[in-house]
Formats: C-alpha cells, sequence, structure tokens
C-alpha cells in the first residue's frame, strides 16, 4: 500500500505511512490553513461541458481526416498527370473542405480550452483540499503550465497525475496508464501537427502537397484520438472526486 500522506513512497507493514512520513510529525493545523483559498466545489458540471467540448474536438478532427483524404487522392490524380474541368472542381473542393476544416478544429479547440482550463483549475484546488502535502506544483501551474514554453511538455501530466492520487481513496494506489496514454497521444499530436502544417504551407507543387498530406492526417488522427482519451481521463477524475466527496473525505469547514 502506497503512504497516505506522501503518495509515493510504501506505507510500512500494518501501518499507512512510509518510514520517512512515520518519523515526520504531520501539521497540527488543519488542512485549510495550509491551503488558503482552497474550497471544495463540485467538478461534475465542468466535467461534462469539458467532455462534450471534447467529444466535439474528435469531431471536428474527424472531418479533418476526411478533407485529408479528398485532399490526398486529389494530389494523387495530380501527381498522376490528371488534367481537365473535372479535376479542377474537385481540387476546388478539396481546398475549400480543408479551409472549413481548419476553421472547426480551431473553433472547437479554443471553445473547449476556456472550459477544460476552468475544470482543470477546479479539480486541482479541490485535490490541495483532499490531500494538501501530495502536490509537486504549485496552484498556478495549472494554468501557467499549459502555456510556458518547453516545461508544457510534462508540468501539465505532472500536476494531473498529483491530482489523480489526491482524488483517490486514502492509502489506495490508482494506475496512471490512461494518463500516460492520453499525454502520450497529445504530445505526439502537437510535435506531428506543427511537422505537417510545415510541410504543407512549404507545398509548391502537387507532389510536395502529395507528400504533405499524409502528415497532416497523421496528426489529424493522433488528435482525434488523444482527445477521446481525454474525455476518459475528465469523466473519471470528476467521477472520483464526486465520490470522495459523497464519502466524506475533507474537513466539514471546507466542504461547500
Amino acid at each position: 500500500m502506497i503512504c497516505y500522506r506522501c503518495h509515493h513512497l510504501a506505507a510500512a507493514a500494518g501501518g499507512t505511512l512510509c518510514a520517512q512520513c512515520a518519523a515526520t510529525p504531520a501539521p497540527t493545523a488543519p488542512p485549510v490553513a495550509a491551503v488558503p483559498g482552497a474550497f471544495l466545489r463540485s467538478p461534475v458540471g465542468l466535467g461534462r461541458a469539458t467532455a462534450v467540448l471534447l467529444g466535439l474536438v474528435a469531431v471536428a478532427d474527424l472531418f479533418a481526416i476526411g478533407a485529408d483524404v479528398v485532399m490526398y487522392n486529389v494530389s494523387g490524380d495530380l501527381v498522376d498527370g490528371a488534367v481537365g474541368d473535372a479535376v479542377s472542381r474537385r481540387a476546388d473542393r478539396a481546398d475549400a473542405l480543408y479551409s472549413a476544416a481548419g476553421i472547426a478544429q480551431t473553433a472547437a479547440m479554443l471553445a473547449c480550452m476556456v472550459v477544460y482550463l476552468c475544470w482543470f483549475y477546479r479539480v486541482r484546488v479541490n485535490a490541495e483540499v483532499f490531500e494538501p502535502y501530495g502536490h509537486q506544483k504549485k496552484r498556478g501551474w495549472a494554468i501557467g503550465g499549459w502555456f510556458t514554453p518547453v516545461v508544457n511538455l510534462w508540468f501539465p501530466r505532472r500536476i494531473t497525475l498529483d491530482i489523480w492520487d489526491a482524488s483517490g481513496p486514502p492509502g489506495a494506489r490508482r494506475s496512471h496508464g490512461l494518463v500516460n496514454a492520453w499525454w502520450a497521444l497529445w504530445i505526439i499530436s502537437i510535435l506531428a501537427e506543427r511537422s505537417g502544417f510545415s510541410a504543407y504551407r512549404r507545398a509548391d507543387t502537387a507532389q510536395e502537397l502529395y507528400s504533405a498530406v499524409p502528415q497532416v492526417l497523421f496528426a489529424d488522427v493522433t488528435d482525434m484520438a488523444a482527445a477521446l482519451l481525454a474525455i476518459l481521463v475528465v469523466l473519471r477524475l470528476t467521477r472520483m472526486q464526486h465520490e470522495k466527496a459523497l464519502r466524506g473525505a475533507v474537513p466539514p469547514a471546507v466542504a461547500v
């Protein structure tokens, strides 16, 4: 069993604390005093809204995948030397679909980002109420960690794992597999998107376009998969916090 206080080391046999935590006196102040401004608030409404918007992101990605396939087929015909009005009309249609898909993805991502960050900050504060001493990053990084270059490659994952551990039942160690899978796909999709967009923007010939589109297609597929896994993460974490609050696992003074 993992240590109830630090959530990192194994608890001593027959106890709930590891040897290190057992040798360190616990703070005498109540949890709310250790984390000023931390109040428990229900994440259910925001969690459901976030899941819906993540679903919208996945739908926009699916639309983009269809546009990628159309563009790939048309550019392939152009590479093969196809000419005529029919090919020109298909090329124009592919361009229109591609532009519409880009607009849909951007709109869905912006709307989702706003709601997701509100949800993420709420569950981060709730996690401080559940477990004030098990967080490696300060509360502000729940927002800033997503926008700070370089550290945004791992800070949000670390914060998510701390929230995950704090939101589970005391003494129970939950698998991080779902969070790790989501984060891996998210990072892959970001890198693939940058590479694909750069290749597509530089394409001046049908052959270059034909070579660039598969990169964009891969980015859209991985982004859709990441969005679907993110839905599972959001719903699971929201349920964990809701169930823990219902069990009365927080001081009455901070349950609002």
